[in-house]
């Protein structure tokens, strides 16, 4: 597995001996990258389950300002770290050795600008983290990557690769209150 794009480019990442990770395919994150593209440049990025950091690391390849991973798992983490230290991002990044779920729930809204989101496909977890994303969102958009069959809520973009689908959701831009337009009082004239 490799970075795909931006300044690390062809660089290896790590994988962990862990049969329950399925790092995010190459064509997906291509594909992922390049729908997020004006989004990433100088981007608050959050990877939720984020095993190797390939997300959160493709962010940083393409301008992203830091990344925050959250993972687990050990085997996940040891890899994660690895990639890391061999990108030399340390400064860009922080791990948080946490649960994904209660992590995101106890995000202020806005925290980030873009969120990823790839658990275990056999899991409901994502079904409950975009429930929760659309009530209170913490970041602008919300990228999940999931199985074809799973059924999510409508979101703003979505593609099938195969048997893969991403799902983009993004949070409705504020329209600003109009308020009628200003007239000046008439003031009669005076009488001579």
């Amino acid at each position: 597995m490799r970075i795909v794009g931006g300044k690390f480019g062809g660089r290896n990442l790590t994988s962990p001996n862990d049969f329950r990770v399925r790092p995010t395919a190459e064509p997906v994150r291509v594909k992922m990258m390049k729908l997020l593209e004006a989004d990433l440049q100088d981007a608050r990025v959050l990877d939720l389950f984020a095993g190797t950091g390939a997300l959160g690391l493709e962010a940083i390849s393409r301008g992203a300002k830091y990344v925050d991973f959250v993972e687990f798992r050990p085997a996940s983490l040891h890899a994660l770290q690895a990639n890391i230290k061999a990108l030399r991002v340390t400064e860009k990044s922080r791990v948080y050795k946490k649960d994904a779920l209660p992590f995101a729930d106890a995000l202020p809204p806005d925290r980030y600008d873009v969120a990823f989101a790839d658990p275990p496909y056999e899991s409901r977890m994502l079904d409950r983290l975009i429930e929760r994303w659309l009530k209170a969102p913490w970041s602008k958009v919300l990228v999940a990557e999931h199985a074809v069959n799973h059924p999510l809520p409508r979101a703003s973009k979505y593609v099938r690769l195969d048997d893969t689908a991403i799902s983009i959701y993004r949070v409705a831009p504020a329209v600003a209150p109009t308020s009628p337009p200003s007239v000046a009082p008439s003031v009669a004239p005076s009488a001579p």
